[in-house]
């Protein structure tokens, strides 16, 4: 994928955010064990947002199948990134909570990523 994120490459709800570094795709799998760690290190404080949808299909054959007759079932969901995009954002949380977070979140993603805030932006 060429270019960079122009759309969704700004915090909008948050203070806090995960931005990516890189192009790639990330499937649902993925954002929802990143959504899974960042809850848990929040324990229920704060708020998430999710800036990322997996809206496109991907398909895969069966195992030990012949080539040929045609294309395999979608297998599954993922979403298209491209560098510049913020995947979540965090609120209500001081800065330590939200980048030890968003770290754990990072490592469950297949992309490199960096920590924001919104001084950064500014």
């Amino acid at each position: 994928m060429k270019g960079k994120s122009h759309r969704g490459s700004s915090i909008a709800f948050g203070e806090h955010a995960l931005k990516s570094l890189e192009a790639g795709k990330i499937s649902s799998k993925q954002i929802e064990a990143a959504r899974v760690a960042i809850n848990r290190q929040l324990k229920r404080g704060g708020k998430l947002w999710i800036r990322i949808f997996p809206d496109y299909p991907f398909t895969k054959k069966p195992a030990e199948t012949r080539m040929g007759k045609g294309k395999g079932n979608p297998e599954g969901w993922e979403a298209r990134v491209k560098p510049g995009r913020i995947l979540f954002e965090l609120a209500g949380v001081d800065y330590a909570m939200a980048k030890e977070a968003l770290l754990l979140a990072s490592r469950k993603l297949p992309l490199k990523t960096k920590i924001i805030t919104t001084e950064e932006q500014k």
